[in-house]
């Protein structure tokens, strides 16, 4: 696959497409490349396998020379993801010990949990993304002779559109209790997409539904993420393998609902974890951040919401 220029990367414009080499699919890219990170530990939080074969697949060089050289400290975005993971895994298989046999991922990306997580039998799972995102990872498994676990239902719609339709038409039945995950996703989202994805799983969801979703504690400082990002990466004497990618140029900065409020204001019982919280549950050391960004650790909030 090509490598993009830094504009493809960046650059945001309404109703813009991608792929995973470019612009918000390049994060899926480097989620990815995180998740193979954490897979390698000697004392894994999750066990990802289709990570690294995703990031050979793309053939993006930083990140290829990440895993060629993994990184071992957990302050980075790598002990981020793996924490922010296994989160979502369990949210998932909570979930499904409840009874719940229909599942909706939200701007799926390259998350590999249809393939990799035992669901239980009779289980629907639809995947949720940008059309050559999903094409991308369908190749990739194929080509790999790996097959999803679950019932799987790929939706290709942009989540900006009437994606409710779609999922209606590959079958999604709104009387089931559903298990919905949005992770790592509402930055990309303008606020009225927010607002509207909220408000649609709201209606599709029946009475014993559940749903996990990353949110920002606090409206984020673009400009101090940025920088902290890149300060914890020269800390570690690594390089950022986004390189001068400024991750936050593809966020929308727009006023927007606080999904906690909106959730419960809608009778949805919410409960809510930070970071350090994760850290704790699953025996690793508080994430760390630069001491004059101390109030950044707190930036994302994890939610788990029952209907």
């Amino acid at each position: 696959m090509r490598q993009c220029d830094r504009g493809e990367y960046s650059v945001r414009t309404d109703g813009d497409t991608w792929d995973i080499v470019s612009s918000v699919g390049v994060t899926a890219l480097g989620v990815a490349a995180f998740r193979a990170i954490e897979t390698m530990k000697p004392d894994p939080l999750i066990h990802d396998d289709c990570a690294r074969l995703f990031v050979e697949a793309a053939g993006e060089p930083r990140f290829r020379e990440l895993l060629a050289s993994p990184p071992d400290d957990g302050r980075l975005p790598t002990g981020m993801i793996g924490l922010r993971t296994k989160y979502f895994d369990d949210f998932f298989m909570t979930a499904w010990s409840a009874g719940i046999r229909q599942a909706v991922i939200v701007a799926a990306g390259l998350d590999a949990r249809t393939y990799r997580l035992d669901w239980p039998d009779g289980t629907t799972v639809f995947e949720i993304d940008q059309p050559k995102v999903l094409q991308f990872k369908q190749e990739v498994m194929a080509a790999n002779h790996i097959r999803p676990r679950a019932e799987l239902r790929s939706v290709a719609v942009d989540l900006r559109d009437d994606w409710p339709a779609a999922v209606s038409a590959a079958g999604f039945d709104a009387d089931l209790p559903t298990a919905w995950s949005a992770e790592g996703l509402l930055p990309y989202l303008p606020g009225a997409a927010q607002d509207s994805l909220f408000e649609r799983i709201d209606t599709l969801s029946a009475p014993g539904s559940k749903l996990s979703v990353e949110a920002f504690g606090h409206r984020p400082d673009h400009a101090r993420m940025r920088a902290t990002e890149m300060q914890m990466f020269e800390n570690s004497g690594l390089q950022n393998p986004f390189g001068e990618i400024d991750v936050t140029e593809l966020f929308y900065d727009d006023e927007r609902s606080d999904p906690a409020r909106w959730l419960t204001d809608r009778g949805w019982e919410v409960g809510g974890a930070s970071l350090d919280d994760l850290a704790a549950r699953y025996g690793r050391p508080p994430f760390e951040v630069p001491a004059e960004m101390g109030d950044m650790r707190d930036l994302s909030v994890y939610l788990t919401a029952s209907k």
